[in-house]
């Protein structure tokens, strides 16, 4: 099932990590989404209370790492993580946090940069940097199980933050730029702090994630027909999926690998503060 677009993208439309994985999972799913702006009330997993409470308590758990790094008191914030996995995932942040990292850190930090004719935004959790030496960037993820290597390496996210650093984080750097030599992205999981992902950055690396996100947004502005998915699991945590007709019952979120439990727990999507995002100009 596809179909024609008689929509065009706004020239003020912002990519992201997250509207560019949703076209890479499936172009129809980016065009209801973004294109049509289409709102479709269906359940995203089952069992609902139990997605609902833990988008809450990762939306929780990243707000409380961020008033941590902005100085409020250990103590006052360990008194709100009363509930289960936040208290867990506050105990693990507490006792096994990213090793080795760098002391000047900056939280929930945006950086933009124009690309193909538009911008590409990212919203970090932390960047804790050594002036002119090391700039690591820092994501915390509340998934319920740790995802492959190979998995996260191929997510959007793992490309746009590192390549955005690069081309957009001069300032951080007293106006120097940032070397992708100098970059390293780490996966912190709140349920398994010990087994962090690693991603070392490249120059080669760099050049390779700009040709590719080119290539994608390039692609989008061609496009005519947005087709569906040919990985039928994507779309058992799709909220269209009963109007493009593969469904109606949520997908269990209890009986699901890692790859695809991954997929879920990245829908948490966090609003820009556009009031503090530091742009390349064109």
């Amino acid at each position: 099932m596809s179909e024609a677009s008689n929509t065009t993208l706004p020239p003020d439309f912002q990519f992201t990590q997250s509207n560019l994985q949703d076209y890479v999972d499936c172009a129809r799913r980016f065009q209801l989404k973004y294109l049509q702006d289409l709102k479709w009330p269906a359940v995203e997993a089952e069992p609902i209370a139990d997605r609902e409470r833990h988008m809450r308590q990762g939306a929780s758990f990243h707000h409380m790492v961020y008033q941590h790094h902005a100085g409020v008191p250990e103590a006052v914030l360990t008194q709100t993580a009363s509930d289960e996995p936040l208290a867990h995932w506050w105990a693990n942040y507490l006792n096994h946090p990213p090793q080795g990292l760098p002391e000047q850190r900056y939280s929930e930090m945006a950086l933009s940069a124009p690309l193909a004719g538009y911008r590409l935004l990212a919203k970090y959790d932390v960047i804790a940097i050594e002036q002119g030496n090391r700039f690591i960037i820092v994501d915390w993820k509340t998934n319920r199980r740790v995802p492959p290597k190979q998995f996260l390496a191929e997510r959007l996210q793992t490309i746009v933050y590192p390549y955005l650093l690069v081309r957009a984080g001069a300032h951080l750097n007293n106006g120097q730029a940032i070397q992708a030599q100098q970059v390293e992205m780490i996966y912190w999981f709140a349920e398994a702090p010990t087994e962090t992902v690693h991603f070392p950055y490249s120059e080669e690396q760099f050049h390779e994630d700009e040709a590719y996100l080119t290539e994608l947004i390039d692609g989008i502005m061609r496009r005519r027909t947005f087709d569906l998915t040919t990985d039928t699991k994507k779309c058992l945590f799709c909220t269209y999926r009963s109007l493009c007709e593969r469904g109606i019952g949520a997908g269990n979120i209890n009986e699901i690998d890692a790859e695809t439990l991954a997929d879920v727990d990245d829908d948490l999507d966090f609003d820009f503060n556009f009031d503090q995002i530091a742009e390349v100009e064109f």
